[in-house]
């Protein structure tokens, strides 16, 4: 497997005329990392053997972010239509949440056309409390289409058909998004992962069918 490619210099390529810095100058150049970051975390991940979930730009986050991260687990994940690479999602103006980021986190963006998932937990950490949804525990299974998510850290045994690995993130074609234009991506006919556990920003999906719903607070999470 090819390593990662080198981040290319913005500085040297960007056509637009330079503007003067904010002041201290932090968060332009702040901003210019992350977005030479997104090609080649991607690459990474693959070099780890896993890969799943949304970016800004593509089907999926359209919208400011809480800046608020959530754990998502399932025993069992599968697909068809896999399809990943990276992006930026950004917050509200002024969001308290903010810290020093810019108001920009950097994500794993994955699309997956058709999903079904086996005992979904989702967990909200509210500080001193967690807000916890608990969905396909019985005989039936979760499932969504046109599935995508945002997540900064994931793990489980991974495995996929006919994948995909270099793909310039605006040609994909597997499921429902495409990535921006010269970004690092990949994509499969099937995904499957057992023992799911994700830290992700954001979801959405066409469809999401949740079987024995249950909502409710709780000491902790998933």
């Amino acid at each position: 497997m090819a390593s990662s490619p080198e981040s290319p210099d913005l500085s040297s390529t960007d056509p637009t005329p330079a503007t003067p810095e904010p002041a201290g100058g932090v968060r332009r150049g702040r901003v210019r990392y992350r977005r030479a970051a997104v090609l080649a975390i991607p690459a990474t991940l693959v070099a780890a053997g896993l890969a799943i979930l949304t970016a800004e730009g593509a089907l999926g986050v359209q919208f400011a972010i809480s800046g608020m991260p959530f754990t998502v687990t399932a025993t069992d994940l599968t697909g068809t239509g896999f399809e990943q690479f990276g992006g930026l999602d950004n917050m509200a103006d002024g969001s308290p949440n903010a810290g020093d980021t810019g108001g920009q986190v950097l994500v794993v963006t994955s699309a997956i056309k058709n999903a079904t998932l086996t005992k979904l937990c989702q967990s909200v950490d509210l500080g001193g409390t967690n807000l916890l949804i608990k969905a396909g525990q019985g005989a039936k299974k979760v499932t969504a289409t046109d599935l995508t998510t945002d997540s900064t850290e994931l793990s489980g045994d991974a495995s996929f058909d006919r994948i995909e690995i270099g793909n310039d993130a605006s040609t994909l074609d597997k499921a429902n998004a495409k990535g921006p234009i010269g970004v690092f991506s990949q994509q499969a006919d099937t995904v499957h992962i057992a023992n799911l556990r994700q830290t992700n920003y954001a979801t959405t999906a066409g469809v999401f069918k949740l079987p024995g719903l249950k909502l409710g607070f709780s000491d902790s999470g998933c």
